[in-house]
């Protein structure tokens, strides 16, 4: 397969069998400054288009490499940008299947006004629609923009994601360092999911576009439970949150996001008697202590979260802030932000603190003083300042009464900082009993002109 059929086979490998209808096949390049005999290219190196995932309208475009190495001019840009228009028009879903050389320079500075109307169509449709990359050749320069302007970007092994190339940073070629490479940007950067071929990408990127909702308006009940919603949970472990997170959720829900990068935080979608439900994780198995990466991961999830009205819910075992010079460059803001993300979100939140809550990172963890709707906590659960080793280099007292004075589940809710205690194998009744107490929270302050006493 070569040219634009593989461009067209990759769409095939995402939607549904038959759905996909082709838009602006005929668009070709102009003449412009640098480009005064133009070729009339097929589709000018993108296939533009929609179909249907799981019978759900989505819109999508592919690059083809063989016509200008897949290059962005002029009026491949109109392509997507006049593909972005209908999807936002629409409230549907968009997914961008990348193989390109970055910007086409026969074209000039036509090329490069080209790339700003994609970044600002991006934006335009951010927090509207979602937006998921999968990157299956290069995507650089310009076009690595397009990563961080997507929701969710998914890379395949043999796929290069880069704003400069390995060779042209100082000190560094491809061989001692593939930055452009996939397991450098899913694991290191946090750009991206890696999946080792083609078929497994388009598999997930079906699964996701299935999981989400086509626009920030959309319903996120709409599935029918045939799970037992009192089902006890076969999973009680707070180390394993990925384990723990599949057991919480309704039978074959769970589906992980950025699973590669900062793995001391997990983060999740699985449905809760049918409803749509963000998780944010510490991960004890990894870490149970809170970086600038697992910080801004989480941010990034918990605002998506938001802008789609899906509710979200935290599950905290977790013992402060990694002490290292590298963290502690980035994590005050990073911890910040993440902060903010809980406070500011208005969907209901839940958070059950399944091990640890100790210090600041248990507070930016959803924490009821972030605004937290109800807070749950496992029997077993400690809550406290800070653990006794550290805690008796700064008083003096011993580590062990420090320890000894740390709060159970049962002090932490006679405060009024845990609204219920319960056993770890309850936790799915309980956590579903109170997002539908919360079903009809709404997301802004209750307008009031002035009382009526």
């Amino acid at each position: 397969m070569s040219g634009t059929s593989k461009a067209l086979g990759r769409i095939a490998s995402v939607l549904d069998d038959s759905s996909f209808a082709e838009i602006g096949a005929l668009v070709t390049a102009r003449s412009t400054d640098l480009n005064t005999d133009p070729k009339a290219l097929a589709s000018d190196g993108c296939v533009t288009g929609y179909g249907s995932v799981d019978g759900r309208c989505v819109y999508v475009y592919s690059q083809d490499a063989s016509v200008l190495g897949g290059s962005i001019g002029e009026m491949h840009a109109r392509k997507i940008v006049n593909l972005y228009d209908m999807a936002i028009r629409t409230g549907s879903p968009i997914i961008g299947i990348i193989d390109c050389a970055g910007m086409r320079l026969e074209e000039g500075s036509d090329a490069l006004y080209a790339f700003g109307r994609i970044y600002g169509r991006m934006t335009k449709a951010s927090g509207v629609i979602p937006q998921i990359t999968a990157v299956v050749g290069n995507c650089g320069g310009g076009a690595g923009l397009f990563s961080g302007l997507s929701d969710f970007t998914f890379i395949s092994g043999d796929g290069k994601l880069f704003v400069n190339a390995p060779d042209t940073i100082s000190g560094n070629y491809t061989a001692k360092n593939d930055t452009a490479g996939c397991a450098f940007q899913s694991e290191v950067a946090g750009n991206a999911d890696c999946y080792a071929t083609e078929a497994e990408l388009f598999a997930a990127v079906r699964k996701l576009v299935s999981t989400l909702p086509s626009n920030n308006e959309t319903d996120n009940d709409d599935e029918e439970c045939a799970d037992d919603l009192n089902r006890l949970m076969a999973v009680t472990s707070a180390k394993n949150a990925s384990a723990l997170i599949e057991n919480l959720g309704d039978a074959g829900s769970f589906v992980e996001v950025k699973a590669k990068f900062a793995p001391s935080v997990v983060t999740a979608f699985i449905r809760l008697d049918g409803v749509l439900t963000g998780v944010v994780a510490n991960n004890a198995e990894s870490s149970s202590l809170l970086n600038a990466d697992a910080c801004d991961k989480a941010a990034d999830f918990v605002k998506f979260c938001d802008a789609f009205d899906i509710q979200v819910l935290t599950l905290t075992n977790v013992n402060g802030f990694e002490n290292t010079l590298e963290n502690e460059k980035r994590i005050a803001r990073s911890a910040a932000s993440l902060a903010a993300g809980f406070a500011s979100a208005t969907v209901p939140k839940v958070n059950v603190i399944i091990g640890d809550a100790i210090g600041n990172a248990a507070n930016i963890m959803n924490a009821k003083a972030l605004g937290c709707d109800m807070t749950i906590a496992w029997d077993s659960a400690r809550v406290g300042i800070m653990e006794g080793k550290l805690a008796s280099q700064i008083t003096g007292a011993s580590a062990s009464d420090i320890d000894a004075g740390l709060s159970g589940a049962s002090d932490a809710a006679r405060r009024g900082y845990v609204d219920q205690v319960i056993a770890a194998a309850d936790t799915r009744k309980y956590v579903i009993a109170a997002f539908e107490m919360l079903y009809s929270k709404r997301g802004e302050d209750v307008y009031k002109k002035h009382t009526s006493i």
